[in-house]
């Protein structure tokens, strides 16, 4: 077993992606079940490889000169589908740690099986944050009865990455196979930044519906942070560009959602939003480093 540390040139990359899949394992098993995978490959008609390996995610960002955050999400008690291997993710990263950093995942079901579980993914595999999932792990993140795992979570000194609002998975489905949107909702996460001051908090994507909610709460939070994935930027809302160019400049990360979003097609219609140039590099890698703690 191999311990992440970064080996990343952060000086020499230009660009670090808050939010990239690692979908599959080397034993072939993925992340969601099939109907999913084939309704998500449907929505996001992105035509790219669904679930590429780790080592051809490696070296994608590779011949990019970027690196990449990378992750699956363990919602085994509300799908029945297991998770593809978390600490294969962790293993799979040390080999390439020029150019990816793992995040782990726990199912909040597992109450304290998942905090320990938490506790291993950074004590022993070397995990540098946790991702969650709510609509599809089905679970409301401010029910108390997540509080230990977010307290592992914040005594760990680790961040946590939270999917908010529309998910394209399950979108076209009958019932969106029964994933509920409203376990997104940004403002449900408000008590837990409240609650938890030391954990530092991102809510992935542009939270439509909820878009105002999610700024709001990023420009009232120190410990909250909005990452920039999911979206195409020219379908960013114009609320969530004007915050970016000021009151959240600081605060906002560049993601992708990868591969269900390519970084090129990403960076390639970001290049063309009216963003201030000393706010493209904060965006690009500065507000991540210093949220990491590298810088």
């Amino acid at each position: 077993m191999s311990r992440y540390e970064y080996g990343i040139d952060f000086d020499g990359i230009t660009a670090l992606d808050f939010h990239a899949h690692i979908e599959i394992d080397s034993h072939g098993h993925r992340s969601l079940d099939d109907d999913l995978m084939a309704a998500s490959e449907q929505y996001f008609k992105s035509g790219a490889e669904r679930t590429p390996s780790l080592d051809a995610v490696a070296e994608h960002y590779r011949e990019r000169g970027m690196a990449a955050i990378v992750f699956t999400v363990d919602c085994a008690a509300a799908t029945g589908h297991p998770a593809n291997s978390i600490e294969e993710i962790a293993e799979g990263a040390a080999r390439h740690n020029d150019v990816l950093i793992p995040f782990g995942s726990v199912d909040p079901w597992q109450g304290r099986a998942a905090v320990d579980r938490a506790r291993r993914l950074v004590d022993e595999h070397g995990v540098k944050g946790f991702k969650f999932h709510p609509s599809l792990q089905a679970f409301a993140p401010d029910d108390p009865r997540f509080h230990p795992l977010y307290a592992a979570i914040s005594e760990l000194g680790v961040p946590a990455l939270f999917h908010t609002g529309q998910t394209g998975i399950g979108a076209g489905m009958p019932g969106g196979h029964g994933i509920k949107l409203r376990y997104s909702d940004p403002v449900l996460l408000d008590d837990v930044a409240a609650d938890f001051p030391e954990l530092t908090i991102v809510l992935a994507h542009p939270s439509v519906p909820w878009q105002d909610e999610a700024i709001s709460i990023a420009s009232h939070k120190s410990n909250v942070y909005i990452d920039l994935s999911g979206w195409s930027p020219k379908y960013f809302p114009p609320q969530l560009v004007r915050a970016a160019n000021s009151v959240l400049r600081h605060k906002v990360l560049f993601g992708s959602d990868f591969p269900v979003i390519q970084p090129d097609r990403w960076l390639r219609d970001f290049d063309r939003l009216e963003i201030k140039d000393e706010v493209r590099p904060l965006i690009f890698k500065d507000n991540a480093l210093k949220l990491l703690g590298v810088r």
